[in-house]
């Protein structure tokens, strides 16, 4: 399966090291790489749908100095989508009030036909995007009743209904961010682990080599701010086991590769 990589913090982490060891795991995930980086001047995404430890770009990218107090990256294993740079991870979107959101995933939509009319509205042709656009929409359209932009608050008890509501068959690991807060959900057990610092929080698949790496709690949306956990949404239950899988999905999908 993919892998997910993030870094909210108080302070501006030198993130070189940490990289450099995450995309290692690329052996296993060969089909892109991404990294997003938020700082004073706005949001930088870079990616590739190459195997990470074979680009020439990432390679030299790692050489310059990389600071960040929010950071998202991520590797990928296809299950759904070609190998094309509009299916590789992060995915970012503009919301109506213009507040940009960023979102990795590492999983798989199933069952959830909702998402399916973003089809052919979607840049690629992964369920990934589809899960941020249809998140989008929700958001939109909560905003426009308001007629004003959603408070923090408003926002987290959204994403946590509809995370609800989506993980339900579905396995469904992602960090997503706002440009404020860093939303993380796992409903599949050991497949997202924290390392928590008094002012830095790190997100990983696997645990990276230093540090106290504890698995997130599972089918509950966690959201952190400068490090912190600021908001934790109710356990909806919903777990995702692999003998959940349909063995016809799984052939249709890889069959398209």
């Amino acid at each position: 399966m993919c892998e997910l990589f993030g870094i909210n913090s108080a302070r501006p982490i030198h993130a070189n090291d940490l990289l450099k060891e995450f995309f290692t795991h690329a052996e296993e995930n060969p089909h892109g790489w991404g990294l997003a980086v938020y700082g004073g001047s706005g949001t930088s995404i870079e990616k590739e749908p190459v195997k990470a430890t074979k680009s020439l770009y990432l390679k030299e990218r790692l050489k310059a100095e990389i600071e960040a107090e929010n950071l998202i990256a991520h590797v990928r294993l296809a299950t759904m989508g070609s190998l094309s740079y509009e299916n590789s991870h992060p995915f970012l979107r503009r919301d109506a009030t213009g507040r940009y959101w960023t979102l990795a995933h590492n999983g798989t939509l199933f069952d959830f036909p909702e998402a399916d009319r973003y089809f052919y509205q979607q840049k690629g042709d992964t369920d990934s995007e589809r899960i941020l656009l249809y998140i989008m929409e929700h958001l939109d359209c909560r905003a426009q009743n308001l007629d004003r932009e959603l408070l923090p608050e408003e926002r987290f008890a959204l994403i946590d209904q509809i995370i609800a509501h989506m993980a339900e068959g579905n396995k469904l690991n992602l960090i997503l961010y706002d440009g404020e807060y860093m939303y993380v959900h796992s409903n599949y057990a050991n497949s997202l682990y924290l390392n928590k610092t008094p002012d830095t929080a790190l997100f990983a698949t696997k645990p990276l080599k230093d540090g106290n790496w504890e698995p997130m709690p599972i089918t509950t949306l966690c959201v952190y701010k400068d490090g912190q956990e600021v908001y934790r949404g109710n356990p909806h239950g919903h777990e995702f086991r692999d003998d959940m899988v349909d063995p016809r999905f799984v052939f249709a999908t890889y069959s398209e590769l």
